[in-house]
């Protein structure tokens, strides 16, 4: 018999029954679907899908975006697109 190993891990209620809605529908279950997933991850040495670690730049971007600081609000969108006109 093939030695295997548990994965164990908490999710949303919510999201584990609408996966596991698409896994029946493609003729999976969740232990195929997540041996997929580490397949994957372990054939490309990343995920397989487009994540990233924003660089530094984006990172403060980000940080300024989420304390507001720095940003110039407007009153409407009328003034908005009377101040991206250059």
């Amino acid at each position: 018999m093939t030695q295997t190993a548990v994965v164990s891990a908490r999710i949303a209620p919510d999201l584990k029954r609408s996966a596991e809605r698409v896994f029946s529908e493609l003729g999976l279950t969740v232990t195929q679907a997540i041996t997929l997933f580490y397949e994957q991850v372990e054939t490309r040495q990343s995920l397989p899908f487009g994540a990233r670690v924003p660089n530094d730049t984006t990172q403060r971007a980000l940080e300024d975006a989420r304390t507001r600081c720095d940003l110039e609000t407007f009153d409407s969108v009328t003034q908005l697109f009377e101040d991206l006109e250059i």
